[in-house]
């Protein structure tokens, strides 16, 4: 389909919107006129009946009067008729006003005809007669010699002492009460009928729907004033199908008379206004659809498709490769010249595009090996700690018995130092795949910064030069101790290391506002307060090649033999698993400043941070089951803790254990590692034994805790951990410091 096309059927539809628009203000219209003239005709019917109601309370009046007249008090027939005569020349709308006798003769005739009725058999006489109130009595009827429709308005005149001196008669002509009213709405018309449907009076316009003396019984308009005593609306068929709109008045005021008034008109009489209006509209939409079909014709041809035949065949050049493709000048102006400007510009882009794809892939790859040395950490570090559980626990028993055996002491000891360099490689692995057990807790950073500050001055030597800048009023950050203090010691660290000549190192604490702006560049950050620690150095810096892989484990500028690596990989997982942000800053020649983000603690602790001495806790004589179901790791535990003097059980397997405890009570310690075969881990033990000893405390060990004990990379509250490998002063302080510790996990 051609752009030519294209264009003509968008104008196409273009024009049928306000054509719809102009269908649904059609209908709208439609609807609004119908309910308009609805109310008219409403309003039409109710002002008639208040007229014939004022009219009755007219006659009503005047036969009071006339009842006190005297001369109607007379035997005299013809003066009485006379007189009556009179009165209805006054009153025009009166067929006829009369008096009868008490016997029903027809007495005074304001007509003078001078005829002799019996009117005994007339409602309205009977009525009369039974009436005992001061009112006038109603009945409609057609007169027997007129055969005009006629409402009947008698009033039983008594003398003082209640007697019946005759009954005074008026016919108001209905009919005149539909004529000479000029209609509200065209083709409207009024119709008066009584419950039977007799139409006794009715409007004598063209429209005029049926004549005096019809009935409308069986007529929907009938069944429709049956159905409703007040004021009502509804559009209806007639005989002939044909659909009117009736109004009924209120029939209340015209209850005594048993009469309905309703004003009606055709509904295509109604609808003629919108549909010419509607006519209008279409005609003029028509006009202008023809006009702008034209011009549409010429703009596609002119201005648009020659010019966006060049903007396609540049498209199809891009599509099959060539990135040399552009559009040519002159460009059009407006929107059309701003576009193929656009496409210009985005040839140009498509290679810094292509190598954006290859940058990111190559950040994909090195996500997935890094998940991958993850994976592989955590499956090896159990097994791995295990074993240097064992060799770092003889090793020290080596050493302890080598006595004055300097050479074999020296030979322990050097046991016991590659057993923790391990241990170490280990941590920082679990540290980089953020696999490690913390235990963060509200910590004063500053406090800490300054109890290592001898340390790392005798650590990193005199010929470095520290500074410390700590912030007053500095917020406590939520954060691991012991982790906190390896990261700044291998930051130190790396810091003395890029200065062999000397420097100077600052170490600097801030409070600080990550905001929405800076966590949209950096997707891994959540927008809040941290606690910033940096770590300065004058050294040589880092080459920009190099800084975006500092990272990576096992990635080092160093010197073969100098490093392994995993310092600054440890610190980022570390960092990472806190829920905090780093960033590194490094210029060539000048230094380099790696910034740590720790979260703002959400309440604070007072306190000191915690030290740990290397002094022999004192052993007891608590009994303590060891669970451990790797069977080296098993006996080392239970021939240290029986050294320092306690009672020892061992089982090897979550099951027995728990048979254990089910059958002895006096167990004070559950010292049972964490990821155990079998189907129940230690964390799964410790919750049955409580079940059974509410009171058992316990100390978990591992050298990886999968997600028994720790969630979201963080120890469950209450829950006491000694991590694997450890040394006996290491067991011993875990182990009294569990069985003091409340029964809260």
């Amino acid at each position: 389909m051609s752009i030519r096309t294209r264009l003509l059927l968008l104008t196409l539809l273009a024009t049928a919107l306000p054509a719809l628009l102009a269908l649904a203000r059609f209908f709208h219209d439609r609807d609004r006129a119908v309910e308009a003239d609805t109310a008219v005709l409403v309003a039409f019917a109710q002002r008639r009946s208040e007229t014939m109601v004022d009219r009755i309370q007219g006659t009503a009046q005047l036969l009071y009067g006339l009842g006190r007249a005297r001369d109607l008090q007379t035997d005299d027939r013809d003066a009485c008729s006379a007189f009556l005569s009179n009165v209805r020349e006054t009153y025009p709308q009166y067929t006829g006003i009369l008096t009868i006798k008490p016997d029903g003769r027809l007495f005074c005739d304001s007509l003078r005809t001078g005829r002799d009725l019996d009117l005994r058999d007339r409602a309205y006489f009977k009525a009369a007669l039974a009436s005992r109130d001061d009112k006038v009595l109603l009945e409609p009827t057609f007169g027997r010699l007129t055969g005009v429709a006629v409402l009947q308005i008698a009033y039983p005149v008594r003398a003082a002492d209640g007697a019946l001196q005759f009954v005074l008669l008026a016919s108001l002509n209905l009919q005149k009460l539909f004529d000479g009213d000029t209609p509200p709405l065209p083709g409207a018309s009024l119709m008066l009928f009584d419950r039977k449907g007799a139409v006794y009076a009715r409007s004598h316009g063209p429209d005029a729907v049926l004549p005096e003396g019809a009935s409308l019984a069986g007529t929907a308009l009938h069944q429709f004033a049956a159905q409703h005593a007040g004021v009502a609306s509804g559009e209806l068929a007639d005989t002939a199908g044909h659909a009117h709109v009736w109004a009924l008045a209120d029939s209340a005021p015209l209850q005594g008379t048993g009469l309905r008034i309703a004003a009606g008109a055709p509904k295509s009489s109604l609808l003629a206004s919108a549909n010419r209006r509607f006519g209008q509209d279409i005609s003029l939409l028509a006009g202008l659809a023809l006009v702008l079909f034209l011009v549409v014709w010429f703009f596609a041809e002119i201005v648009l498709r020659r010019q966006i035949v060049r903007s396609t065949r540049m498209a199809r050049q891009l599509a099959e490769g060539d990135l040399s493709a552009r559009i040519a000048p002159p460009l059009p102006r407006g929107e059309l010249g701003e576009l193929m400007t656009r496409l210009n510009q985005a040839a140009e882009s498509l290679q810094h595009q292509h190598d954006d794809i290859s940058t990111l892939n190559a950040r994909l790859m090195q996500s997935q090996r890094l998940e991958a040395v993850g994976q592989l950490t955590g499956g090896v570090a159990h097994d791995f700690n295990n074993l240097l559980t064992v060799v770092m626990g003889n090793a020290e028993l080596l050493a302890e018995q080598a006595g004055d055996n300097v050479e074999q002491r020296q030979l322990a000891e050097m046991i016991v130092g590659a057993a923790q360099r391990g241990a170490a490689l280990t941590q920082q692995l679990l540290a980089f795949a953020r696999k490690q057990a913390l235990s963060p807790k509200p910590l004063d950073v500053n406090q800490l910064i300054a109890q290592m500050d001898s340390m790392l001055r005798r650590t990193l030597g005199e010929h470095i030069e520290i500074e410390l800048i700590r912030a007053a009023g500095l917020w406590q950050g939520m954060v691991d101790q012991g982790q906190l203090e390896n990261a700044l010691l291998n930051l130190c660290l790396n810091a003395r290391d890029a200065m062999p000549k000397g420097g100077r190192l600052t170490i600097e604490t801030a409070n600080t506002v990550l905001d929405q702006a800076y966590a949209d560049s950096h997707p891994e950050v959540k927008p809040g307060q941290y606690v910033m620690l940096a770590v300065s150095d004058t050294g040589q810096g880092i080459s920009p090649e190099h800084l975006e892989l500092v990272f990576q484990p096992f990635f080092t500028t160093k010197e073969k033999g100098k490093g392994t690596g995993l310092g600054l990989a440890m610190v980022y997982g570390f960092v990472k698993q806190s829920a905090g942000h780093i960033n590194i800053y490094s210029e060539q020649g000048h230094g380099t400043a790696v910034k740590l983000y720790l979260p703002r603690a959400l309440y604070t602790q007072a306190g000191s941070p915690e030290t740990h001495d290397r002094v022999m806790p004192t052993g007891g004589k608590e009994s303590i089951l060891v669970v451990e179901d790797d069977e080296m790791v098993r006996r080392y535990a239970c021939q240290q803790l029986r050294s320092l003097g306690y009672r020892v059980i061992d089982m090897d397997n979550g099951a027995d254990a728990l048979a254990h405890i089910e059958q002895h009570d006096n167990i004070d310690l559950l010292f049972t590692d964490v990821v155990m075969p079998g189907g129940m881990n230690g964390r799964a033990l410790a919750d049955a034994a409580r079940k059974l000893r509410p009171g058992l405390r316990v100390l978990y060990t591992s050298g990886y805790t999968e997600n028994a004990i720790v969630h979201h990379g963080r120890l469950d509250p209450g829950v006491q951990l000694l991590a694997k490998p450890y040394r006996l002063v290491e067991l011993a302080r875990a182990v009294r410091s569990a069985l003091g510790q409340a029964t809260t996990a």
